[in-house]
């Protein structure tokens, strides 16, 4: 296996007003958001197009489960179908199936404390066209 982690892909956490902090956040520091927070551009190190999502949550969202903490990072990988196996073989929890969207192919694990963390195939075109 060549790659796992390449970046990150994304900062989500819950807040009790999701707008509310977008618009916090878009005055005070200059996020460009929108309905689902900010998206940071930048290239890899090839000159790739790349991106990096910034999210608030509402407080009751479900979506990080089972972790119990306020927040989830989503890392950007390679070839997640393979990551997957290797990270069942070496022990490591998967949560569901792989889903596949547009803009690529997520799967989730559990880390050592029990935090949820979204593993992301991304293809980042998709938000360029």
């Amino acid at each position: 296996m060549k790659k796992r982690v390449t970046g990150i892909g994304g900062l989500f956490f819950k807040t009790k007003d999701p707008k509310a902090s977008k618009d916090w956040y878009q005055k005070h520091l200059g996020f460009n958001t929108d309905d689902y927070g900010s998206t940071f551009w930048w290239k890899d190190k090839d000159g790739n197009n790349c991106s990096t999502q910034w999210s608030p949550f509402k407080e009751d969202s479900k979506h990080f489960e089972p972790s119990k903490k306020d927040f989830m990072f989503n890392y950007r990988v390679e070839n997640l179908t393979e990551l997957i196996t290797v990270l069942k073989e070496e022990g490591v929890t998967v949560l569901g199936e792989i889903e596949e969207y547009s803009y690529g192919k997520f799967g989730w694990i559990l880390d050592n404390d029990g935090n949820k963390i979204e593993l992301w195939e991304p293809i980042d075109k998709t938000f360029l066209e």
